[in-house]
């Protein structure tokens, strides 16, 4: 859902104040080193290639939302399902529903109901899930740069055995994307696990902001161009053509990416004394194998961000997986069409998370917001008015033109969680950032397996009534997610995440010592 703090990422104990209060939240690196000026400097290098990895990530893991739609024998599946004529009419005025002289590819197409459509656009997270926290806990200990490469590898060779599983049947293809997200669930963690090596403190919200959001201009770019694909080559080459180019990114991922500036072989002298003088200490590696379990555990403000990101994520992989079935069961557009306008909410959705990075640091270089307020500003503005056009878009029915709009603006405002809640990990323990997104991203990853199945469960009798329930769930979950983090989430690191607390971890996890 698309992605630092105002404590340094790497500063020392003693830089922190135990106060938790917004009002006392310390302030980072008050002898900030003034950047030499560099043409293009070695980690917006990694920002730029990390942006079109999770591109590709991306890429790899909505393709099967629009190819589904020419995968399944709509006539066949409506029928059998027993499915409610309460749908939308077909469009009269010839805007919408125009076709192409051009025959589509003759391929073949499968009678899966609702049920078993949801079940398979689910499958990707079943693994998902399993991998977040072990693939943070090894992205701290190892480096994130051999764990993403390797996620997303994976998952593009598998992505290329997707016609494949299809044809032996549902139960292969489910296995196949279950793997899919076993492989790419390690990606987000190595990303925070690297960055908190890499980002100066006041650089965090642009850097962060601006590689995740890769994902979010690969959902843009990669569902139109599926609809393209599939109109004219057929459903197959969808998954052979983002298979293959996300093989070779992962080349020149491999070829080029250094885990840390101390083994950069490309970066300048100025710049990696910079990066690792504004980290201080906590840029050297932790001896993760002291994990203080039972704090994290029982740590408010990481619920806080459990629960919000959980909501946030809710409405998000219910449109992501599913808004194609919904422009085509509900509002009636073509393969092609359901391609461009499913992927139309994520440039507003890619432009506001870039801006509200920058804006973000802004406020907090300027001192105008503290940490924590910035945090609970963008994720007030990204989780509440989503909510009140998911609520619009429920009344509104067969208006397709503002269903459209609305569901548009709700995408777009939803980008401006990634500057709040879902980078708040490194200011409140960047210590552990690849575990501490890893346990978050797990409850976040249980909506993708969730919604599409309660799509399918609730369109398979009443289409429209069916979804007017879906976005109302999606307005109700993101609300009471937003006034839990409101309430409970803090701008600081926490005192088990301070560097001061190895030595006592050290003796409280590890028997050996005493």
């Amino acid at each position: 859902m698309a992605i630092v703090g105002h404590v340094s990422v790497n500063s020392t104990s003693d830089d922190c104040q135990t106060e938790d209060s917004e009002e006392n939240e310390s302030q980072p690196l008050l002898s900030y080193i003034k950047q030499n000026k560099e043409c293009c400097p070695a980690r917006w290098k990694l920002a730029y290639l990390m942006f079109l990895g999770f591109y590709m990530v991306y890429a790899l893991r909505v393709n099967l939302s629009v190819a589904m739609v020419a995968m399944v024998n709509r006539t066949i599946s409506d029928s059998t399902a027993n499915v409610s004529i309460d749908v939308c009419p077909e469009h009269t005025d010839g805007q919408f529903n125009s076709t192409d002289n051009k025959e589509t590819p003759k391929v073949q197409v499968y009678n899966w109901t609702p049920r078993t459509q949801g079940i398979i656009l689910g499958a990707f997270f079943y693994g998902y899930i399993i991998t977040q926290i072990p693939g943070g806990y090894l992205a701290d200990r190892f480096g994130g740069k051999l764990l993403l490469g390797l996620g997303v590898i994976v998952t593009s060779v598998l992505t290329l055995l997707t016609p494949l599983a299809a044809e032996l049947g549902v139960p292969y293809l489910v296995i196949l994307r279950a793997l899919e997200g076993f492989g790419e669930g390690v990606t987000y963690p190595a990303m925070f696990a690297m960055w908190a090596k890499w980002a100066p403190p006041l650089e965090c919200s642009k850097l962060l902001t601006f590689s995740s959001s890769g994902g979010t201009f690969g959902t843009f770019t990669a569902l139109p161009l599926a609809g393209l694909i599939c109109q004219y080559c057929g459903w197959p080459y969808v998954f052979y053509i983002f298979g293959s180019a996300s093989c070779v990114w992962c080349l020149l991922w491999f070829l080029l990416v250094s885990s840390s500036p101390e083994t950069d072989p490309r970066i300048s002298r100025a710049e990696r004394e910079h990066i690792l003088t504004s980290l201080g200490s906590k840029g050297n590696t932790v001896n993760i194998v002291h994990i203080p379990v039972i704090s994290i555990l029982t740590s408010l403000p990481l619920w806080a961000i459990n629960i919000a990101h959980f909501s946030s994520s809710w409405s998000f992989y219910t449109l992501l997986t599913s808004m194609p079935l919904y422009l085509n069961d509900v509002l009636r557009f073509n393969i092609k069409e359901n391609g461009f306008l499913s992927a139309v909410p994520y440039i507003g959705s890619w432009l506001c998370c870039i801006l509200s990075g920058y804006i973000a640091d802004l406020l907090r270089s300027k001192k105008i917001f503290s940490t924590a307020r910035t945090r609970k500003l963008f994720t007030f503005i990204g989780m509440l008015i989503p909510a009140i056009f998911f609520i619009a878009v429920a009344f509104i029915g067969c208006d397709y033109k503002t269903s459209v709009l609305f569901l548009t603006l709700a995408t777009t405002f939803g980008g401006a969680s990634s500057a709040g809640v879902h980078i708040n990990h490194l200011d409140i323990a960047p210590r552990y950032a690849g575990v501490t997104f890893g346990i978050t991203n797990s409850f976040a990853s249980i909506p993708g397996t969730a919604a599409p199945i309660l799509v399918g469960f609730l369109t398979s009798q009443d289409v429209l009534a069916g979804w007017r329930k879906i976005f109302f769930i999606s307005a109700a979950v993101n609300v009471f997610g937003m006034l839990f983090y409101i309430v409970f989430g803090k701008g600081t690191v926490q005192d088990w995440a301070k560097e001061d607390s190895t030595a006592l971890l050290e003796e409280e996890y590890c028997p050996c010592n005493n």
